[in-house]
């Protein structure tokens, strides 16, 4: 179908535009000591593919790991609620439907109802909330079969190993958004109380135009990976989340109406400040802040459009 082959290119352009950022912040050191040897450009951006790429695989799995390091955690096989299994043996089953090797599961004591898994040389995992493991069981076990499936896929571990250059991009474009957006705290009756007294604080305070200068330089200056950034969260990661809705749907009316309503409670509950922003692109629902959602460039209407399509009675 032409609407499946559409999907595909898209998919394939958001992974090429992840791939690439790790290449281009490698190549900023490398490139410039290599022609400094002797040797050409093309050895350079080489270089620059192998060790990029390379670390951005080792170091993933890793960030994720230290990020949740952090978390109360409880025993997977220690139900938090009164549901009718462990969340451990719900994965456990799942996975065995999936024909999927079940990951380690984590139990993250968080009132954000999420679930995300990561994957790479460390091994799978599958992070999820007390909130989320107390929903009922549909809704829990869809939200579940949603992370398996995008770990059968691979595309789990795939955004895992280019987690690093995004994490790296997004806080420079924050630290950017931040100072342009900076202004003097005081307002001016204040400054004339202090000037009264003889204190100028001014004199020795930075100007609020040159924060605004710094960030835009800083916005100038990782414009050349923001942009594949963006480009790779729009239609790499948003799109194998809703083909993993898809998937869920094509399951069964239960898990189609279950995820949706995992969707919509995720959605609507507190405490998703919570939930780590380094596992956004990891979870069911990314959870970020409006500050966050700017910078990754993603719509802040993913999660209505989805939960849209799984309510409507047409497929996915």
């Amino acid at each position: 179908m032409v609407t499946d082959r559409l999907a595909g290119v898209r998919t394939a352009v958001g992974a090429m535009a992840l791939a690439v950022i790790p290449v281009l912040l490698a190549a900023v050191p490398i490139v410039p000591i290599v022609l400094l040897v002797g040797s050409g450009a093309g050895i350079g951006l080489l270089a620059a593919a192998i060790v990029g790429l390379g670390g951005s695989v080792v170091l993933g799995p890793a960030l994720v790991g230290r990020r949740i390091e952090g978390f109360p955690v409880l025993d997977p096989d220690d139900s938090p609620d009164d549901s009718d299994a462990p969340i451990g043996e719900t994965v456990a089953r799942i996975a065995a439907d999936l024909d999927v090797d079940p990951p380690d599961v984590t139990i993250v004591r968080a009132d954000a109802a999420n679930v995300a898994v990561a994957d790479g040389y460390r091994g799978s995992r599958l992070f999820v909330s007390t909130r989320l493991a107390s929903l009922p069981p549909a809704d829990r076990d869809a939200a579940v079969r949603h992370a398996l499936i995008r770990l059968r896929t691979h595309e789990a571990a795939f955004t895992t190993a280019t987690l690093p250059g995004l994490v790296a991009v997004e806080t420079v474009a924050l630290l950017a958004t931040v100072l342009v957006g900076r202004r003097s705290e005081r307002a001016p009756g204040d400054r004339a109380v202090n000037r009264i007294h003889g204190y100028d604080p001014d004199r020795e305070r930075i100007p609020a135009p040159v924060y605004v200068l710094v960030g835009l330089l800083l916005r100038l200056a990782i414009l050349p990976v923001w942009i594949p950034a963006v480009v790779g969260d729009r239609l790499f990661v948003s799109g194998r989340r809703r083909a993993a809705d898809a998937a869920v749907a094509r399951a069964g009316t239960a898990e189609r109406d279950g995820l949706g309503n995992a969707v919509e409670f995720a959605g609507d509950a507190a405490g998703a400040a919570e939930w780590p922003p380094l596992l956004g692109r990891l979870s069911l629902v990314s959870m970020a802040d409006n500050a966050t959602v700017r910078v990754r460039g993603t719509s802040r209407q993913e999660a209505r459009i989805r939960l849209a399509r799984l309510r409507s009675k047409r497929a996915l």
